[in-house]
């Protein structure tokens, strides 16, 4: 879900990648089940023909949609698609740019080593995205923003936008461009053996940068919408393959060891306690409201109601997970159970099991969600520096030059993930940092977004010593649990600590009369604008009543929960 999972499962695989690439294609395993071999990871003539149709296709479509949206001289066409994006096309992309490559990898393998647990991530989200719609996407249309640092702006001040502005776009190319360019390459590079992974990650960036440089937005979603269908159709497969040959899902699920179909862990769980799902929830809310390239989708929506329907979509498509995504890990508990380390798990059940042809339909899958994750990250970062940076420094500037300054940042940002990427291998021990620093220094964000969103008391000098305070008391944490390892605490617990410390801080230092409420901010959420919805909604039948989707989300939910409690 949130970038905790995609930077637990990235982790999963790198720490693999880092020391030693051999150990993702040798064999541990004595029973009776195969375990792929370097020799076996190979492609046949028709899967190659597969993959190549669809990067064909995809790179085609990605041209062809964002050259007809983006043609139009506003900045929003480009960074923002017009602001005309319907609410499937929405939703559809939230949920491909929040499954990258590394995500496929790190589900199955986590659930191989520690059980379903790692699906609180999945349901946490659909959590996430219904209170995203019910009480955020209004405010987010109300704005009229093209980042979330301009947001904050918005309830703050300038301090508090360039400070995230600067703090996302490290992590997006440090940890997120970076992590996905290396894993995906080094899997990628075990099938063409004569390239350099350099090569690899340069080829990788060039065809996903190809169609986000020229389209901006509206071609990255388009794409999205069209690989978050490839990719649920690959997981689908991988599944019926998967559990047809452990004995079906009776005989698969009776072969699990005690806890491991149970989502909600006793206090000493390494993988998901049950008091850590705050910390899961926590998260959950910084990476769909808060974290730009997912905001980014919302503000782009046509209007409330397709913002509003997109989120839904998204929450939706996350519960289908557990079964998709979630069971080729148990799956692969059955026939490969001593198989190590973990992100072995996905690409063996690949190679094993699935015929030529659908191999290939598989692996287009796993390629259509890196490209999301990438293209996501790019046009992500390029509007930040665009719109938070250049457009202030330049406000002369032109919506064809910021147009023309945007597609140059994504070639720069894309070069220097391309270049440093590679770095991951030399200085391992610092890239597992870099993504583990990340529940350590947005948690303060979280506490001064979401309050300063729906309260209007907080003041800027509140929210700038809160996010002081709050950086300094999450080094000093992280410090202590990670790198000297003094203090044995799960990094669930982390932002819960945290966020409930700034959010002392913000709110006792308004109260107690640090600087003063910005007077022209606009009014985000207020009870009067539900009021006024509430009567909007009783025009309209009641299918086209969000609230009572959102109502069916949340008992779908509690009812998969429910199930694997």
């Amino acid at each position: 879900m949130a970038t905790t999972t995609t930077s637990t499962a990235t982790s999963i695989m790198l720490t693999t990648l880092l020391y030693g690439n051999e150990s993702l294609v040798s064999s541990s395993n004595n029973n009776e089940s195969m375990i792929s071999t370097s020799q076996d990871w190979k492609l046949s003539p028709l899967d190659w023909a597969v993959v190549a149709v669809y990067m064909i296709i995809s790179m085609g479509f990605g041209l062809w949609w964002g050259c007809r949206k983006a043609r139009g001289g506003k900045s929003e066409d480009y960074f923002l698609a017009g602001k005309n994006s319907p609410w499937y096309l929405i939703g559809l992309s939230i949920f491909a740019s929040n499954i990258s490559s590394s995500t496929l990898v790190g589900l199955a393998g986590e659930t191989h080593a520690h059980g379903i647990a790692v699906f609180n991530y999945e349901w946490m989200a659909a959590l996430v995205l219904t209170l995203v719609a019910s009480f955020m996407v209004s405010g987010f249309m109300k704005a009229g923003v093209f980042t979330v640092p301009e947001l904050l702006n918005i309830m703050y001040n300038g301090y508090v936008r360039y400070y995230y502005a600067a703090l996302t776009v490290f992590l997006n190319v440090v940890v997120d461009m970076g992590g996905t360019l290396y894993a995906g390459a080094m899997l990628l590079q075990v099938l063409l053996p004569g390239w350099e992974i350099w090569q690899v990650m340069a080829v990788l960036a060039c065809l996903v940068g190809l169609y986000t440089v020229t389209g901006g937005l509206a071609a990255v979603m388009a794409t999205d919408a069209a690989q978050a269908i490839l990719l649920q159709i690959g997981s689908i497969l991988i599944t019926i393959f998967a559990v047809q040959k452990a004995g079906g899902w009776r005989a698969m699920m009776a072969q699990q060891p005690p806890g491991y179909v149970s989502l909600i862990r006793p206090m000493d769980d390494p993988s998901v306690p049950w008091t850590g799902l705050l910390g899961v929830f926590i998260l959950g809310l910084y990476f769909f409201s808060s974290n730009q390239f997912m905001a980014q989708r919302l503000l782009s929506a046509h209007s409330v109601a397709d913002g509003q329907w997109g989120a839904l979509l998204a929450g939706a498509l996350k519960l289908p997970v557990v079964f998709i995504m979630v069971v080729p890990g148990l799956a692969a508990r059955v026939l490969y159970p001593d198989l190590h380390p973990p992100d072995r798990v996905y690409p063996t059940l690949m190679f094993d099991l699935l015929p030529p042809g659908v191999l290939g339909l598989v692996l287009a899958g796993f390629l259509a969600a890196l490209m999301s994750q990438l293209d996501s990250t790019l046009n992500s970062v390029a509007t930040l520096v665009t719109m938070d940076w250049v457009r202030l420094m330049k406000p002369s500037l032109t919506h064809t030059q910021l147009r023309l300054v945007g597609q140059g940042m994504t070639v720069v940002v894309m070069v220097v993930a391309v270049a440093w990427a590679p770095q991951i291998q030399r200085f391992p021990s610092l890239f597992q940092y870099l993504q583990q620093i990340l529940s350590y220094t947005v948690s303060p964000v979280v506490a001064v977004y979401f309050i300063g969103f729906f309260w209007r008391g907080a003041t800027p000098a509140a929210a700038n010593l809160t996010l002081l305070l709050g950086t300094v008391s999450g080094l000093i944490m992280f410090l202590l649990i990670v790198v000297f390892k003094y203090l044995n605490i799960h990094f669930l617990y982390v932002p819960i600590l945290l966020v409930t410390l700034s959010g002392l801080v913000l709110v006792i230092s308004s109260k107690a009369g640090l600087g003063k409420v910005k007077e022209d901010r606009i009014v985000l959420w207020s009870w009067e604008d539900v009021l006024e919805e509430t009567i909007i909604l009783k025009s309209r039948p009641l299918w086209q009543n969000y609230r009572l989707h959102s109502v069916l989300l949340l008992a779908a939910t509690a009812c998969v929960v429910g199930i694997y409690w």
